[in-house]
């Protein structure tokens, strides 16, 4: 839309007003652009004149808040341009005065003409960066607080930040459009079409962890490569390629390798870069300020000055402030100030506590509580302080409980030993209160009484009562505060004599006279506007008048006009005033400035200054501005007053100035800029030493060496106007404030003490002092030191008119892997677009990378007006950096770029060959005294008797045994979500019913002996048969088993036969490719005519299918003998008999939980009571209420169903035990699984349920693969039941060391030692089995806890793999393979199974040491990283407690590049926090960069029944863009 042409400047008064009302709400964020340039329209339409030959100006998202140094030296030329030129000035100035201000302090026009030189070079490279990936609920940004402070604010922050600073640039780069545009798509659009109208999707179902997926390939089958088996229109895949297309971009050379990790200990390598500069300059000679001179008439108090100007000049102005709209309001006389502060010494002194006993005596201390708006009050309370002898400390305004950096005000009012505060009683009555009326306590605070300091609450002192005055001591006078870089806030004690030298120096450097006049547009209540606006004021009866910041932001001229008014000679003000002030002159054309004598610049020392002085002085020169009177000071709360520039004198030459070389100041040194004009920094100096000061230059870090001419140092001073100490601090004192210089052999060159100022600068030519920045804003990255001012230029150069709001940016760094990493908040305009904001930290990214050699290591955009702010409205730092910690951030767009700037990875391992065989590293483990890592389980013995090795060998002949000894004895009992007995199975009833189905198999499918029957559908039918939704899911999944296993039949239940055989099925699966379906609930009565008897036990009993974590399908063949020999063994390790029962809360589909489901009870005649897991999703008290019921000793159950009870109940064990849940009969409690033990949650179950009995012994684990169903099972037997011996020890926990784990190697450390990884004994090995630790490439046996593969021998090992491939090699490997040196002759079967033997201290039952077996993870699982091998478990672990908002977490690999996916749990708002937390925990921990992050909803990551994560599933649903994600960060 168009501007109206009009004349603004010859509207109406209240046209104007309504104009700038209109400005100010859109500057504030309250109304659109479109919503403002409609109603403005509507406001100048009566006065409307179409004007075609003027130029409208820009609108405002375009208007480039105001000319720098080269582009605002004088008004348009030519009466034509009065008009727009007006109406410019009036529709950007509001911005600029409004909330926090900042870029005025970084404008340059030269440093924005480099930023932009250097982002042309990158316009070449048209690389199509990969945008992430939003889903639409992701773009609505939070509410925007409105967090301005009030009107009672008098300045803002060096943070304060203004909105727009560099000229817009009209034609975008082509290489970012093209990533725009390009393949990698916008994320609103692409996102929305790929996962929300154009494919519809619900939401995922908590049941869907529970399917089974399968990859229908050979096990042995690699990773697919790029490409395969993914869409070629999948924008996940094409994203990914630019991600790897973008990081093989040609990057500055890297760092020498920081550190090398292929050893047991980090060891670090320096290595000095040959071409770093270095100072070559001799030592630094302390420089020396004038002498202080003796004036006859000054005061020996700063009290006796108020006392003599009080006497005698008591009609003299003190103080005059300013209302809202910038006219005086009142004018406070020293002699009013004088006897209001007497009645405030008495009334603290005398009437606060009883006669007898006063609240206050002097050398307390008590907290200033007023607002910037009330100056009078705060001097009353100040000078009251000091005559009553008491130590006032100036402290904010508190707002609420949630002010940023309010618990670091309380540790000072703590630290100070504060417990009164002062205050006025308008303040008072604005203090958030409590529903009682009673002042908030806020947080962090001490306990504190509120005093008000009205006139009419003080009492008037009596005539023979006078304020005691001594001479100047050193006494504390006052403390101020000071904010560390870390956000500590600290109080600075000032002595009386340091108060009044500190004075006496200023009025000396600053040639003050009595009855002068002073604006004061500063912050009263600390640094240069209280030494300056109160005391040294009061010292010399000047006339201040005070400004507050509320007044500047209505009106940002007053101070120029209360110059021009009161023919100020002194003005204090910052840059931002300058630069404001420079906006709105227009509107004052008939102000002079020719009264200025000294314009003091508070934050002249900053480099960006320089361009608001120069900018300011080509505007206000035709004011009568003298260039000579503009005096840039530096100043710090320890050191105060460091230097100032004395006042010229006209016709004088100007200080010269410095153009320097970043690069050079990165390294600390001083190099005139000569090569790249890019790189350059101007310079001014800040003036003299202060008279009586003595100052030198150390280097910032280590001992305080004395630098050398051309080094950059911290400012340091010796001086008695100066900070004495860290108020209640000792220890931190000592290191600023008593500072002794040492020359470079370390010997001191004095005995003064020197107070350190935080300030980085040298001396120049002429004594001249010159600050490039400060401590507190230092960033020390891989040794160069980089400032942060100098980063937001740099950002605020490029282009962030659309993007930034008010151009509010911080930047701090973060220590992340042994370095610290630079991050960049910005808060985003509401109106700014994606693609606008992702240009903008591209370009960022490219601009500092070239004017500051330095990569960025995070840059995100939060919503406007988010960041926390100080109590004058800048960004505070120290909080923004503590929620980005946090991960309470929020950012609406983010950009991690770890690959970039972490030049300090380990080396890739390098795999050497294996020099020595197999032999040669057995006998070297027996030279050096460690044993072959093997172990085994109890004999297994041998059944003498024939008649019970036939009853034993098969399954069939003991249950027909078992049916005709006990037929009534109960096998199973099947239990429902009331925990009620649904189904009981006898041992005749079982038999019987087992004839049915052999019959039926005969007669109906005519199958023949040896043929496959897939049981698994009936064996589905406890947990899915009520559930037919549920079944769908899996029809697909499930259609390839009778494939893959040949059956002949099927056989399943009425329920589920109707489900396969209806219409929604049919869309699913093919059901007549399928074989016969046979309904086992309608068998046939007869029995069948023969009973077929294997001709011998190593026939095949049953073929055990399963989906291994992979996502491979793998069936292996148990025979009959292995059959006989696993239950053996597990009856032996259990004690299983017929009086027996245990409670299995298991899936019964595959593995161990299938023997112990199906198989266990029938050969040791226990009973079984079965509790289907799924049950547990509708009664999670299922399982745990049926132990306490029936009384179990041993139960078994899955990590899947352990999780479900610790999430679920584990907050109600009081409800539990109100309930009569008694756990204490459990004495065994085994969890069955194929993986490492997970600790944390068996400790947690234990620790949790330990309330209710459950005693921390009985949870174990157990262990199997494969290739051997069960390996190791432990049952702990509690003390009070061992009677016969054949109990095993405790299941013992080792630490062990993750970055040798990464090696293949194993070295034990102590619990709690870094990187560490506890471990726990995997069970007790079975009866008859061996385990030997096997290295996996040369197939040698290993020694005692060495890593390798655990091979095992066994009866009960499978025979081999059930595959339609047919590929015997594969089974042969896996199943009988043989040592290749030691025992050749034994065979053993392959487990796949990472793992390490340890023999510890225990004993067993045989009375032997006991030989423990530690899993660490699957082969097949395990990622090739930089040569290293991680297992996703380990890294799973890091990520889930990186925030309290993930849930499960997955990682995968694709082309070399790690995948995170993890669940978020809260809120949206949280996901875009969970990624620098993930990048950075996984690098920390693990040494691994992340290349993508994936958020994602609850439920998504796919688990199987066992409860593990189907990574592989995973990570093919993600390539194929299947998941619907919350949001994808692709790192660069």
């Amino acid at each position: 839309m168009a501007e109206p042409d009009v004349d603004v400047s010859a509207l109406p008064q209240e046209v104007r007003e309504q104009l700038a009302e209109l400005d100010l709400e859109l500057s504030e964020g309250d109304i659109t652009q479109k919503g403002y340039e409609k109603k403005r329209a509507k406001v100048l339409a009566p006065y409307l004149t179409q004007t075609q030959n003027l130029v409208p100006p820009p609108a405002y998202d375009e208007q480039s808040p105001g000319p720098s140094s080269a582009s605002a030296s004088a008004p348009e030329p030519g009466p034509s341009n009065s008009s727009s030129s007006s109406s410019r000035h009036r529709h950007t100035r509001r911005p600029h005065r409004s909330g926090g201000t900042r870029d005025e302090r970084y404008r340059s026009d030269i440093h924005t003409e480099a930023v932009q030189a250097a982002l042309a070079k990158h316009k070449e490279e048209k690389m199509a960066l990969p945008m992430p990936t939003k889903r639409r609920s992701a773009y609505v940004q939070s509410p925007i607080d409105n967090c301005t402070p009030p009107d009672s604010s008098s300045s803002s922050d060096d943070e304060a930040v203004s909105s727009e600073s560099a000229e817009p640039q009209h034609s975008p780069d082509t290489w970012i459009n093209s990533s725009l545009h390009g393949s990698s798509t916008s994320s609103s659009a692409s996102s929305t079409l790929s996962h929300g109208e154009s494919r519809p999707t619900q939401a995922p179902q908590p049941h869907v962890r529970e399917c089974v997926f399968v990859r229908l390939s050979h096990p042995t089958l690699p990773d697919p490569v790029p490409g395969v088996g993914v869409p070629v229109s999948s924008r996940v895949s094409t994203k990914i390629q630019q991600l790897l297309n973008t990081l093989k971009r040609p990057k500055r050379p890297p760092l020498s390798e920081f550190f090398m990790d292929d050893q047991e200990e980090i060891v670090e390598v320096p290595q000095v870069d040959p071409n770093t500069p270095k100072p070559e300059g001799r030592q630094i000679i302390p420089v020396k300020g004038e002498p202080l001179g003796v004036v006859s008439n000054w005061p020996p108090a700063l009290q006796a000055a108020l006392t003599r100007w009080g006497a005698t000049q008591g009609k003299s102005p003190a103080l005059t402030a300013l209302d809202i709209t910038g006219k005086p309001l009142y004018t406070l006389t020293y002699g009013k100030l004088w006897s209001r502060s007497v009645k405030l010494a008495y009334t603290l002194l005398n009437k606060l506590g009883t006669k007898n006993e006063q609240i206050l005596k002097p050398g307390d201390r008590v907290a200033l509580v007023y607002p910037n708006s009330d100056p009078a009050m705060f001097w009353v309370a100040f000078y009251g302080c000091l005559l009553a002898e008491v130590i006032p400390v100036p402290i904010e305004v508190p707002l609420s409980r949630k002010d940023a950096g309010s618990s670091q005000v309380g540790f000072l009012l703590g630290s100070c030993g504060v417990g009164l505060a002062l205050t006025s009683e308008i303040c008072l009555k604005g203090l958030p209160k409590t529903p009682t009326g009673e002042i908030l306590q806020f947080k962090g605070w001490p306990r504190l009484k509120w005093v008000v300091t009205d006139s009419k609450y003080l009492t008037k002192p009596s005539k023979d009562w006078q304020p005691h005055i001594p001479t100047a001591n050193t006494d504390t006078a006052y403390i101020e505060y000071k904010a560390s870089k870390e956000g500590t806030v600290m109080g600075v004690a000032v002595s009386k004599v340091a108060m009044l030298t500190h004075c006496q120096a200023l009025t000396q450097a600053c040639n003050y006279c009595e009855g002068e006049t002073l604006v004061n547009v500063l912050d009263f209540k600390k640094d240069m506007g209280l030494w300056h606006g109160v005391l040294t004021s009061v010292m010399n009866r000047i006339h201040t008048i005070s400004v507050p910041y509320a007044v500047m932001k209505a009106c940002p001229q007053s101070w120029v006009q209360r110059v021009h008014i009161h023919k100020a000679r002194v003005a204090l003000v910052k840059c931002r005033d300058l630069h404001w002030a420079m906006m709105a002159h227009r509107d004052q054309r008939d102000t002079s400035l020719a009264s200025l004598r000294m314009l003091i610049v508070a934050d002249g020392a900053n480099p960006w200054s320089v361009s608001s002085c120069d900018a300011f002085l080509n505007v206000f020169q035709a004011h009568g501005l003298k260039p000579e009177v503009i005096c840039p000071c530096a100043t710090s709360p320890e050191a105060m007053t460091v230097a100032i520039r004395r006042p010229g004198v006209a016709g004088a030459p100007l200080p010269a100035r410095a153009i320097l070389s970043m690069t050079g100041l990165s390294h600390g040194v001083i190099r005139v800029n000569t090569e790249d004009k890019n790189s350059a920094l101007t310079v001014q100096d800040v003036g003299h030493v202060m008279p009586g000061a003595l100052m030198c230059i150390v280097k910032p870090d280590g001992p305080p060496m004395l630098c050398k001419t051309d080094e950059i140092g911290e400012i340091v001073v010796n001086s008695r106007a100066g900070g004495t100490m860290y108020y209640g601090l000792s220890g931190v004192t000592k290191n600023t404030f008593e500072v002794i210089p040492v020359n470079a052999s370390g010997t001191p060159i004095g005995e003064i003490p020197f107070v350190r100022s935080g300030l980085l600068g040298f001396v120049g030519p002429g004594s001249l002092i010159f600050v490039v920045g400060k401590n507190e804003g230092l960033l020390m990255v891989s040794g160069r030191r980089h400032n942060a001012d100098d980063l937001v230029a740099t950002a605020l150069a490029v282009e962030p008119v659309k993007t930034v709001y008010r151009g509010r940016i911080a930047v701090f760094s973060v220590t992340v892997f042994f370095d610290e990493r630079i991050v960049i908040v910005a808060e985003q305009r509401p109106d700014a677009s994606e693609e606008d904001s992702f240009q903008w930290m591209s370009r960022v990214l490219q601009a500092i990378d070239s004017i500051h050699q330095v990569g960025l290591y995070c840059l995100a955009l939060v919503p406007a007006n988010t960041l926390p702010k100080t109590p004058l409205g800048g960004i505070h730092i120290s909080d923004t950096k503590q929620l980005f910690l946090e991960g309470a951030l929020h950012p609406c767009n983010i950009l991690m770029c770890p690959h970039t700037c972490v030049t300090n990875m380990p080396k890739p391992r390098q795999k050497q060959p294996v020099g020595v065989g197999p032999a040669s590293i057995m006998v070297g483990n027996l030279v050096a005294g460690k044993r072959i890592a093997q172990a085994a389980g109890r004999d297994l013995g041998l059944i003498e008797d024939q008649d019970l090795v036939r009853k034993h060998q098969f399954l069939a002949d003991s249950l027909q045994w078992r049916a005709q000894t006990d037929p009534d004895h109960t096998l199973y009992v099947l239990l429902n979500a009331k925990g009620v007995a649904v189904c009981t199975a006898t041992c005749v009833q079982l038999h019987k019913r087992a004839e049915k189905i052999a019959a039926a198999l005969m007669e109906r499918s005519g199958i023949n002996i040896g043929e496959n029957v897939p049981l698994r559908l009936h064996l589905f039918t406890p947990s899915f048969g009520c559930q037919p939704n549920t079944w769908f899911t899996f029809l697909a999944s499930l259609s390839w088993f009778p494939q893959v296993s040949k059956a002949a039949c099927i056989l399943t239940t009425q329920v589920l036969t109707k489900i396969l055989r209806s219409k929604e099925a049919a869309a699913t699966v093919n059901i007549k490719t399928w074989p016969i379906i046979i309904d086992t609930d309608d068998l046939p009565r007869k029995r069948p005519p023969t009973i077929y008897k294997p001709p011998n036990a190593e026939m095949i009993a049953y073929m055990d299918f399963s989906v291994s974590t992979t996502g491979m399908l793998t069936g292996v063949k148990i025979s009959h003998a292995a059959v006989s020999a696993l239950c053996r063994s597990i009856k032996l390790q259990c004690e299983l008999y017929s009086s027996r029962q245990i409670a299995i809360c298991l899936d019964p589909y595959c593995g161990l939980g299938f023997v112990l489901w199906c198989l266990a009870s029938v050969y040791s005649g226990h009973q079984s009571i079965l509790i289907p897991p799924m049950e547990l999703e509708s009664s999670l008290t299922l399982w745990l209420g049926t132990l306490s019921q029936y009384r179990i000793r041993d139960t078994f159950c899955s990590y899947s169903v352990m999780e479900l009870c610790t999430k679920g109940l584990g907050g109600q064990t009081d409800i539990l035990k109100a309930r009569g849940v008694n756990l204490s009969c459990v004495r065994s409690c085994v969890v069955v699984a194929e993986e490492r033990p997970r600790l944390a949650l068996t400790h947690s179950f234990s620790k949790l349920f330990k309330d209710i009995g459950l005693s921390m012994r009985a949870v174990s684990t157990a262990f199997g693969s494969r290739v051997n169903l069960a390996i190791c099972l432990q049952v702990n037997y509690l003390k009070c039941w061992i009677c016969d011996g054949t109990t095993g020890p405790d299941p013992s926990t080792v630490y062990v060391d993750m970055k040798s784990l990464r090696h293949d190697r194993v070295r034990l450390v102590e619990r709690g030692a870094p990187q560490s990884l506890p471990l726990m004994e995997s069970g007790t090995i079975l009866p008859g089995v061996r385990v030997i630790i096997v290295n996996p490439e040369t197939r040698g046996p290993l020694g005692d806890s060495h890593l390798g593969e655990i091979w095992v021998n066994s009866p009960h090992s499978a025979t081999g793999y059930y595959t339609i491939y047919g590929e015997e090699n594969l089974q042969a490997d896996h199943f009988n393979t043989k040592l290749s040196f030691g025992d050749p002759q034994t065979l053993w079967a392959r487990t796949g199974y990472l793992g390490f033997v340890k023999r510890t201290e225990l004993t067993d039952s045989s009375g032997d040491r006991h030989d423990a077996l530690f899993v660490v993870g699957s082969l097949d699982e395990t990622l090739e990283l930089r040569g290293l091998r991680y297992h996703p478990i380990d890294i799973e672990t890091s990520v889930s407690r990186a925030h309290r908002s993930i849930g499960e977490s997955a990682v995968f690999t694709w082309t070399n590049l790690l995948v995170v996916v993890a669940e978020l749990c809260g809120s949206e708002q949280d996901a875009l926090d969970l990624v620098p937390l993930v990048t950075n925990v996984v690098l920390e921990e693990h040494h691994l960069i992340v290349g993508v992050v994936v958020i994602v909803d609850p439920g998504v990551i796919p688990i199987n029944s066992r409860g593990e994560k189907q990574r592989m599933h995973l990570r093919d649903s993600f390539l194929a863009d299947q998941l619907d994600p919350i949001y994808v960060a692709y790192n660069m």
